[in-house]
């Protein structure tokens, strides 16, 4: 079993699994230390726990709970890959969680959480503009919901709560050329990360992580235009890591390179035009 911490956070950390066992590999038993909800995106095994045996294939959810007791088989195929979410006890109470949907054992694929799965997969690889963590605890919270039945609508957010998602997103463009994750922007705000998560989007429609990025976009679209700096001076200094990065959020979000945006708009109309032209 290789295991691979993707993110560590206080309220949810993230690891990729990947086993090599098959048929002819003895299963050992193994405990829960904690709450999880792994989804299986790759092969397929056995899980059995307090008695009850599950047939895990791709799409499906494996289900940790504290203090239980588990073991992986792999009777039919050899090899699986998951990506785990361990969560935190307080994150598990704010998200509501009954007792009982974290004894689910194994939960078969349904597409209202694989397609939750695949977007927090996409989130670890980099694909997507939704952070891990976030994507990680609407995968966890939706899991919650479907499992105990809790899919009620959240309550119109009240003029206090407006008011503070908007003072939150005030303070991420401010701040958004320095590190800032999901946790450091909830204290700010004065929420645990799983409140400020759901109040942030249901407010301004984005995600804390989307509206983080999107502010570095807008001024390095500004940069782009307007300095000489070199790209990569412009990736660092609006908050992006490292220039790879940057050059394909960049692109993905305008449909242009940062090289090719930075010519337009120092009056090389073809490229624009070009692709107006296709979209005709």
């Amino acid at each position: 079993m290789r295991v691979t911490t993707v993110l560590r956070r206080d309220a949810i950390s993230v690891l990729d699994y990947r086993c090599s066992a098959g048929p002819g590999d003895a299963p050992f038993t193994e405990l829960h230390r904690g709450f999880s909800v792994s989804y299986v995106r790759k092969g397929s095994f056995g899980y059995r726990v307090r008695g009850a045996s599950f047939e895990l294939v791709a799409g499906s959810l494996l289900v940790g709970h504290p203090g239980d007791e588990y073991m992986c088989t792999h009777d039919h195929v050899a090899g699986d890959e998951c990506l785990s979410f361990h969560l935190a006890p307080a994150l598990v109470e704010a998200m509501g969680a009954r007792g009982e949907a974290f004894r689910a054992g194994g939960v078969p694929p349904l597409p209202g959480l694989m397609v939750l799965g695949e977007l927090a997969q996409a989130a670890a690889d980099g694909r997507s503009g939704v952070g891990l963590d976030e994507a990680g605890m609407l995968f966890a919270a939706r899991f919650v919901e479907v499992v105990s039945g809790q899919g009620r609508r959240p309550p119109e957010a009240g003029a206090r709560d407006r008011r503070r998602a908007v003072e939150a997103a005030l303070w991420v463009d401010a701040h958004a050329h320095e590190p800032i994750d999901l946790e450091s922007a909830a204290r700010e705000a004065g929420l645990s990360a799983f409140h400020f998560l759901r109040l942030f989007a249901r407010v301004l429609g984005v995600t804390p992580h989307q509206y983080l990025v999107r502010a570095r976009l807008r001024r390095a679209a500004r940069l782009l235009a307007e300095d000489t700096r070199s790209i990569t001076d412009i990736a660092l200094d609006v908050g992006f890591g490292d220039l790879s990065n940057f050059v394909r959020t960049f692109r993905r979000a305008a449909g242009v390179s940062p090289r090719g945006f930075r010519k337009a708009a120092r009056g090389d109309r073809k490229l624009f035009e070009g692709r107006l032209a296709r979209a005709l």
